[in-house]
């Protein structure tokens, strides 16, 4: 697929108002994206869990109008979010092209999250991608209904990912389910820059139903986004050795899905973690997105399954919060520990439980 095959032939028909629903969930990546070129296209390849519980429900309500421009209100938890409209405006600069209708209709969007916005949940994902699900559902009444290719429901994944992809890089890897790849990798086939791609191969039963509980160790917003803290891998001095162990970590995850290897799993997962934030420690300027207590759940995480021979581990996305992953098989001892040991460096002993889920999908 290029991008060329995303741009619509002329609509056979304009609708003159109606109403679509989508959720979509976030994700939390396994081997991390960090660092983009050209028009959000990543600079490694990335894998990650898409997760069932933490999702965004999206309602984009739309009629006709006579004047061309953007014109749309963005609606959170049912109120008017007015900080949140130039990043709607950026994302229709960059998705016109793809969605011509976009200057013909009025929008209201109203959108609501299962998780604290803008606190390390990839609530970017699970929003752009939902918004991107119903702008593609609009698109499809559209269509000529006869036309197969546009019609079809792959290629309406692929382009959602791919109209995602331009809102928030991560958001391409919310679509599908349970495992999706993102950038171009010469190991994953079928692999692309341009959007997420179901993992196409063998995965043991131990990573089936993974479970993932996300412990809020901070609410509050970020204080440095992740467009910043991408932008700064432009003069990262460790960002091309990055990349390569990235592409690196990825291949050797192939091998580690095929045979249920949870030692390496587990390894492999924690150190893409802490390479992560490392990268955010040698920019510059340089920061620290984890907190004390962050801290302290991982050295935590590290002492119980020494004690205990769990296989539990953690995971962090560009925020306080941490992933604790698990197999389904140790659900109930794993979730003890979190609300006994764990819970106490949540804020308000908030967390929420997870698991692996299948993308997005209609309201």
């Amino acid at each position: 697929m290029t991008i060329q095959d995303f741009i619509p032939p002329p609509y056979t028909k304009m609708i003159e108002n109606a109403s679509v629903s989508y959720q979509s969930p976030s994700n939390i990546a396994l081997v991390k994206y960090w660092g983009k070129h050209g028009e959000q296209l990543p600079q490694n390849a990335s894998i990650s869990f898409t997760l069932s519980n933490c999702k965004s429900e999206t309602t984009l309500d739309f009629e006709k109008k006579t004047k061309g421009g953007y014109d749309f209100k963005v609606y959170l938890d049912g109120h008017r979010e007015k900080e949140f409209e130039p990043k709607i405006e950026k994302f229709f600069n960059r998705v016109a092209p793809y969605l011509p209708f976009i200057n013909e209709y009025r929008f209201v969007i109203k959108t609501q999250n299962t998780f604290p916005h803008s606190s390390g949940i990839a609530s970017s994902a699970s929003g752009m991608s939902a918004l991107a699900m119903c702008l593609v559902g609009l698109e499809s009444q559209l269509n000529d209904p006869k036309n197969e290719r546009l019609q079809n429901k792959q290629y309406q994944l692929q382009k959602a990912s791919f109209l995602a992809r331009l809102g928030s890089g991560s958001a391409a890897r919310s679509i599908n389910g349970p495992l999706v790849v993102w950038g171009a990798h010469p190991k994953i086939k079928g692999s692309s820059d341009l959007f997420g791609t179901t993992y196409p191969y063998k995965v043991h039963d131990n990573f089936s139903n993974y479970h993932d509980t996300i412990l809020l160790v901070d609410k509050a917003e970020k204080q440095v986004s992740s467009t910043v803290g991408h932008d700064l891998m432009h003069n990262n001095p460790y960002a091309k050795q990055r990349f390569e162990k990235a592409n690196s970590n990825l291949e050797q995850l192939i091998s580690i899905f095929e045979t249920g290897d949870l030692d390496s799993f587990i390894a492999l997962v924690e150190s893409e973690a802490l390479q992560l934030h490392a990268m955010m420690m040698a920019s510059s300027p340089y920061f620290i997105l984890m907190k004390p207590n962050t801290l302290k759940i991982i050295d935590s995480i590290w002492g119980f399954r020494k004690a205990t021979n769990s296989q539990v581990c953690f995971t962090l996305d560009a925020g306080a919060n941490v992933h604790v992953l698990y197999p389904s098989s140790e659900r109930q001892q794993v979730q003890q520990f979190i609300k006994n040991e764990l819970s106490i460096f949540c804020k308000d002993g908030s967390y929420i439980d997870d698991f692996t889920g299948t993308g997005a999908s209609t309201i």
